[in-house]
């Protein structure tokens, strides 16, 4: 098989799989939280996302496809799947943390070298790979200050899993609408990300109000 068809191939099958993901990520958004339909959506966009990562990666450094938008796309979007889904573990204060640090520390060293590679290598800067550079070490950091705090984590444990998760829906959200020039300039880089960031605040103010609600003893 040529080198171009099985490039071919991994492009109709990252279509493929990243189609899954936004659909059934977006079944799982707009179902009752907690319930089979939730989470067997939630499932389904999880696999389907790191897949479509993956062959992303994998297309994006081959010899004569090289893309910087899509090797920053699937880190930062694998990066908030994985913590996103293992956001799920933290209802538990004994959880172990040593692989969720291990995974934002690798995160901290990609986001630096996603940052610096294009002014050491070719002297000029690259505002795709800084931007998703900057905004991974900011959410890898914080992430390592609270796994210091195991209580906080074990109350905020829905904030981040919802927080995540819509953050690698963003991610290929923004992907499939920039790469498809769904809309003109600019415009599809923030089209999605000022949606997202909107339900991400609903939720938590709605997450927030709840847990304010006074205990009621029968």
């Amino acid at each position: 098989m040529g080198h171009e068809k099985t490039i071919q191939i991994l492009i109709y099958f990252h279509a493929l799989v990243g189609g899954i993901a936004l659909i059934s990520g977006l079944i799982a958004l707009v179902a009752t939280k907690g319930k089979v339909v939730h989470k067997k959506s939630g499932k389904l966009f999880y696999y389907g996302m790191l897949l479509s990562a993956l062959t992303a990666l994998i297309i994006a450094i081959l010899p004569g496809h090289e893309n910087a938008f899509l090797v920053a796309i699937g880190i930062f979007s694998s990066y908030f799947m994985i913590t996103g889904y293992r956001a799920l573990r933290f209802k538990n204060t004994e959880v172990n943390l040593k692989t969720d640090k291990m995974i934002s520390w690798i995160m901290i060293i990609t986001g630096i070298l996603m940052i610096l590679y294009n002014p050491l290598v070719h002297q000029k800067i690259n505002i795709v790979l800084t931007a998703f550079g900057v905004i991974g070490l900011f959410f890898s950091l914080r992430d390592l200050m609270l796994y210091k705090n195991r209580n906080k984590l074990k109350k905020d444990w829905l904030k981040l899993h919802l927080g995540k998760m819509m953050g690698g829906y963003i991610s290929a959200t923004t992907a499939f609408v920039v790469v498809n020039e769904f809309f003109p300039g600019l415009y599809g880089w923030f089209i999605p990300g000022t949606l997202g960031a909107t339900y991400i605040l609903f939720q938590i103010r709605k997450l927030n109000k709840q847990q304010q609600l006074p205990i009621r003893i029968e």
